[in-house]
């Protein structure tokens, strides 16, 4: 498949991929992949074990760098040419499939620790939160359902409520750009239907990109859906415009 070339539009979107390749090892993860995300848009990310998507988190996200391509965030930061912390620090935050709270500390704590500043998490923990921070927490507590779990131990929250707080995690950190990997694996239909109603409502103030292969969640977050097959993007359109794309039947929904 002839690779695509995303054309520069005259207004910067807040992510612009175009022709990025990434090889290990003489296996091509990432084919040329371009793709465009507008201020504010939520997209769905879909393909195939192997496709790229993580490959592509990994390069946003400054964990990889390709051997090819151009990669910005907000027309100016190119991603290619910073680290992890640098670029989470610019305003893209990734939320990974399993999550990953402090068990042993209560659900506001892991939000006052999640808080951009020093890591060190004596010093974090110790430290004075102002008032400005706790009203943050508070209302991101409110966003992600766990109002009502403020002082009880992460450890004892429930698997959807864990990745919820994970996600307030991100939040607390005021990213611009939001990257979630599979975020309902292992939820319940309850959880799963709160999880997309938590992702419309996030996705009012922020850009969110959601990499999932539960197409029930896919449908009813009704957003553009992306499909990527060997590392470059197959087709883009709405869910049933990709479900009904013989192309993507073949390779991914036909499986």
């Amino acid at each position: 498949m002839s690779a695509v070339s995303v054309d520069r539009p005259a207004r910067d979107p807040i992510l612009y991929l175009d022709g990025i390749s990434v090889t290990f090892d003489g296996f091509k993860a990432l084919n040329a992949l371009s793709l465009l995300l507008e201020p504010g848009e939520m997209r769905a990310i879909i393909g195939p074990n192997g496709a790229g998507k993580t490959t592509m988190m990994d390069v946003i996200t400054g964990k990889t760098r390709p051997q090819k391509g151009t990669a910005r965030f907000k027309g100016n930061l190119d991603l290619t040419r910073h680290d992890e912390a640098t670029i989470a620090r610019a305003g893209i935050g990734r939320k990974f499939q399993k999550p990953t709270v402090f068990e042993n500390h209560t659900v506001f704590d892991n939000l006052v620790l999640a808080i951009a500043g020093p890591r060190d998490v004596f010093s974090t923990l110790f430290r004075s939160i102002k008032p400005r921070q706790i009203e943050r927490i508070d209302a991101v507590l409110e966003t992600v359902r766990l109002t009502a779990a403020r002082d009880r131990p992460a450890g004892d929250l429930s698997h959807g409520q864990k990745q919820w707080l994970e996600i307030g995690m991100l939040l607390v950190q005021e990213p611009e750009l939001l990257l979630v990997d599979e975020p309902v694996a292992g939820m319940t239909d309850l959880e799963t239907e709160a999880t997309a109603d938590l992702l419309r409502e996030i996705n009012k103030t922020r850009s969110v990109m959601v990499v999932e292969h539960d197409m029930t969640f896919v449908r009813a977050l009704n957003v553009k859906v992306t499909v990527l097959h060997e590392g470059s993007v197959l087709a883009e359109g709405s869910l049933d415009q990709v479900q009904s794309n013989e192309r993507v039947i073949e390779v991914y929904l036909g499986r």
